[in-house]
């Protein structure tokens, strides 16, 4: 039986590292977990808000994923669209989610990702 999602992974490219950390941490608010060491050889990064994990790992023939994305659940994300814009990421709305407020921004890699919260 499935009981939760453990974690989302994502790919990028080779030697993006640092780019990723600035803006899951920077940007995102988000903490940098440590990879057990097996696994850091390989490179990429991990990180966590609260239960949600997101897990960057490193792919040669890296391409974004412009459709695919995690959704991730926001609270106050007017100031939360805010926060992300004057930290220098895109925002775009989306209203066609009805019972949600939602918007798309992406990683440096490309990335698309889902902020969403759920109306009153």
């Amino acid at each position: 039986m499935i009981t939760a999602v453990d974690h989302v992974q994502l790919a990028a490219p080779p030697g993006s590292e640092e780019r990723l950390r600035a803006y899951y941490v920077g940007v995102l608010g988000m903490t940098e977990l440590p990879k057990p060491p097996v696994l850091a050889a390989r490179g990429g990064c991990w990180f966590r808000a609260g239960p949600v994990h997101l897990h960057l790992g490193i792919e040669t023939d890296f391409r974004p994923a412009k459709k695919a994305h995690p959704g991730l659940r926001v609270t106050d994300i007017g100031a939360y669209a805010a926060a992300l814009e004057a930290r220098g990421a895109t925002v775009t709305w989306d209203d066609d989610l009805p019972g949600h407020r939602r918007f798309y921004s992406a990683d440096p890699v490309g990335n698309r990702l889902e902020f969403l919260e759920p109306m009153a």
